[in-house]
């Protein structure tokens, strides 16, 4: 891979060494392009210019699909990640008396629309970490005979810790229990194959590794269960004929779209567009490969310079997000030392997190380096 060339579409560069894209990442050159393009012929042509617009959705659909390896029908234009969720939350068969399992250290996303549950007799039961690992034999030992749901990242968010996905899947399929993951931490950076994958639903935002806008995710449902999930927000676009507005026909679309109920935001799917064509051309396995590189540059280098990984870094549980600590020196302090430098870092759960894509290079890594060694 030419990595300068895939620089060469992030306009972020010139001011920064941007190293948060764990948070919300910066806007390629492609993706710009195509929301002003959308925005400009809107203002000169208005409605003309639907159909136009209209296959552009269906592009960034079938481009959509061809990332997580799924039908393009099968993927839906969500909010964002929390939507996603909520779909599954409020719309799964519960009974009183089941249960829903994740982990005690998920982003609120994936946590406040289970706990919203309670009112209805479903119970959460939070498992926490070990340390920097959430333990497959702790999400056994949490299940019964009540559980129905296992809502869990594919990367954890603070610890950039990787869950084994296909293990979780498959003890989940193997007690008939429904699989849910939060892939926002994932998708843009490792492949993920829904037909490979023992996943029922995912949902992403596509503001972070996938390098789009915010407002605006994807959401997969696998198709055996899209009439046996409730859809709390119909409209619309939810019905087979959505296009004649003068027949009222209520026959939902077969498939996840019925979870578009509304207009969609356009301007932010063919901005998605282009960043998904530009990951899916640089190659969704090179990219993990050099993000990884990066980061094991980072450990290796943070580690000489006397700090502590809480992130695991067993091969396969890595990711691209790193957490690291130092005794009596502060993350936040750090973290303003590197952007008076000019470097993007975060803090989570108070610790320092840096969070590098592919298009990141080995000397912006050592920048954050020299911050490392200064007093906090």
């Amino acid at each position: 891979m030419d990595w300068q060339l895939l620089r060469d579409q992030f306009p972020v560069t010139r001011n920064w060494a941007f190293l948060d894209h764990a948070a919300v990442a910066p806007l390629t050159r492609g993706c710009v392009e195509a929301i002003k393009e959308y925005a400009e012929d809107m203002a000169a042509n208005g409605v003309v210019s639907f159909h136009r617009w209209d296959a552009r959705i269906k592009q960034a659909r079938a481009l959509a699909g061809r990332l997580l390896n799924a039908k393009p029908l099968d993927v839906a234009f969500v909010p964002n990640t929390s939507a996603g969720v909520a779909y599954v939350a409020e719309g799964f068969p519960w009974e009183p008396g089941d249960n829903v399992i994740t982990a005690a250290e998920e982003y609120p996303a994936n946590q406040y629309p289970w706990m919203n549950l309670r009112d209805r007799g479903v119970e959460v039961r939070a498992v926490p970490s070990r340390g920097n690992r959430v333990a497959i034999e702790d999400i056994r030992g949490a299940m019964d005979a009540r559980t129905r749901v296992v809502a869990l990242s594919a990367v954890e968010f603070a610890s950039g810790f990787r869950n084994d996905i296909n293990a979780i899947g498959e003890l989940c399929r193997s007690r008939g229990i429904f699989f849910f993951v939060d892939a926002i931490q994932s998708l843009g950076v490792f492949p993920f194959d829904v037909n490979a994958m023992p996943i029922d639903a995912v949902a992403a935002d596509g503001h972070k590794w996938l390098l789009g806008p915010e407002g605006l995710g994807l959401f997969y449902l696998r198709r055996e269960w899209v009439e046996r999930m409730r859809v709390t927000s119909v409209g619309w676009n939810s019905v087979v004929g959505c296009h004649d507005f003068s027949t009222i026909d209520f026959r939902m679309k077969p498939h996840v779209g019925r979870w578009e109920g509304g207009t969609p935001n356009v301007a932010g799917i063919v901005g998605l567009g282009a960043s998904l064509q530009l990951l899916l051309d640089a190659g969704i396995p090179n990219i993990g490969e050099r993000v990884l590189a990066l980061t094991d540059h980072l450990v290796e280098q943070a580690t000489r310079a006397g700090w502590s990984i809480f992130s695991s870094r067993v091969p396969e549980e890595r990711s691209g997000i790193v957490s690291l600590y130092r005794d009596g020196v502060s993350p936040f302090k750090i973290k303003k030392h590197c952007e008076e430098r000019g470097i993007i870092v975060n803090v989570r759960s108070g610790r320092l997190r840096i969070s590098p894509h592919a298009y990141n290079t080995f000397e912006e890594i050592d920048r954050v380096i020299e911050c490392l060694k200064e007093p906090g």
